[in-house]
């Protein structure tokens, strides 16, 4: 039963990764129809990441005073809404579409999470481990899906799917147990105020976390985004290069599991911290390599990352107090969605001025400094 559970919660977070690459991998022919240039590609997709940036940990915060279940409904049906809506209007009118799904992937991706974490504290990590590779799924599946249905019934098509993928979470997490008998229980002395959701971004012991977590993204954002870049300047074919981060990219996502069980019998602080330096020591070294060298680096590195991907979850979970769990979380990913977003400049810029190798030896050695300082935190050991 409660495997089946982890299941349901597993496939909300898939419902988010699925729908923000079903579209984004699809933009370019999108924006060829209706005329509009690069700048709208990437507005389109930030204004998905800019949604959940803010809205997943007010999302966290209104789940832990008013119930887990009904703000994971919520989101759901507010993603179907969204996925829906552009059926029905212009289809220059994509960046509302994608807003909208942005508001609903961020309450159903934050409480998802909280709920494993709330019903999984005895296999936390591994639960996490499991919830995040089926999440981390639907990069994988979303982009041939998405390029298949383009293709064969047009780019409305998409939605259509994505609507349905909704649907089918949402029936199955009717499921899931309600955590909120009545309105009354709000006025609990327990429940978080709106100056203490406020407080949890200044938690001293919760900050070393989020900064493992904005680092990592750096990272993501070098292995995925910019490792293309390189392989580009050294020769690599487009099919020689996607096989290479798809390498990375399996290392990632099937590391997940293993990286939980290990946080469960371990300690999640090690391998979190772990997992960052071996992350930033092979992105260092990457731009070193070729051949199968190279490819080891790349598996090294998508290990690594995918260690403190999943585990930084865990361990968030693990220090915020249960009455702030929601908040605490929505914190964290409200977090990495900023790593996302910043970390993709950072390289960019070091790039451009001073080359793909300078970038990644930048960002790489950012994440090595911290690893010393973080090992020495006492704000990363649970009480």
């Amino acid at each position: 039963m409660r495997y089946r559970l982890l299941v349901i919660l597993a496939l909300c977070g898939f419902v988010t990764s699925f729908g923000a690459h079903i579209v984004a991998t699809n933009l370019p022919a999108y924006a060829k129809g209706v005329g509009v240039g690069a700048f709208t590609i990437g507005l389109l997709i930030a204004v998905y990441d800019f949604a959940e940036l803010f809205a997943k940990p007010l999302a966290g915060f209104i789940a832990d005073r008013y119930g887990m279940k009904r703000m994971l409904l919520a989101g759901l049906v507010v993603f179907i809404v969204g996925s829906a809506l552009f059926l029905g209007i212009s289809p220059r009118l994509l960046l509302l579409v994608r807003f909208v799904q942005g508001l609903g992937a961020a309450a159903l991706s934050t409480v998802s999470i909280t709920l494993v974490a709330r019903h999984f504290s005895g296999k936390r990590g591994q639960a996490f481990g499991v919830y995040n590779a089926i999440k981390g799924g639907g990069y994988v599946i979303a982009p041939v899906a998405g390029g298949f249905l383009a293709q064969a019934y047009g780019f409305a098509s998409i939605f259509v799917v994505s609507a349905a993928v909704g649907v089918i979470a949402l029936v199955l997490s009717l499921a899931v147990p309600g955590d909120r008998g009545s309105r009354a229980t709000l006025e609990d002395d327990d429940d978080m105020t709106f100056s203490q959701f406020l407080v949890i971004f200044r938690d001293r012991r919760l900050l070393p976390v989020y900064a493992v977590i904005v680092l990592n993204m750096f990272l993501v954002g070098i292995l995925f985004g910019f490792l293309p870049v390189y392989l580009f300047g050294i020769g690599y074919s487009t099919l020689q290069s996607g096989t290479v981060v798809s390498v990375g990219t399996a290392a990632y996502l099937l590391v997940q599991p293993v990286a939980g069980v290990l946080a469960d019998r371990i300690d999640i602080r090690t391998t979190v911290v772990a997992g960052l330096a071996l992350a930033a020591l092979t992105i260092m070294a990457m731009t070193f390599t070729t051949g199968w060298l190279l490819i080891a680096a790349v598996i090294l590195s998508g290990l690594g990352i995918g260690t403190v991907w999943t585990n930084s979850d865990a361990l968030v979970s693990a220090l915020a107090d249960s009455n702030k769990l929601g908040a605490s979380i929505g914190a964290a990913q409200s977090f990495k969605e900023f790593g996302d977003m910043v970390g993709p400049l950072l390289v960019g810029l070091i790039t451009q001025l001073y080359g793909v190798q300078a970038g990644f030896i930048g960002c790489g050695s950012l994440a090595l400094l911290c690893v010393v300082p973080l090992i020495r935190s006492q704000a990363l050991r649970p009480a």
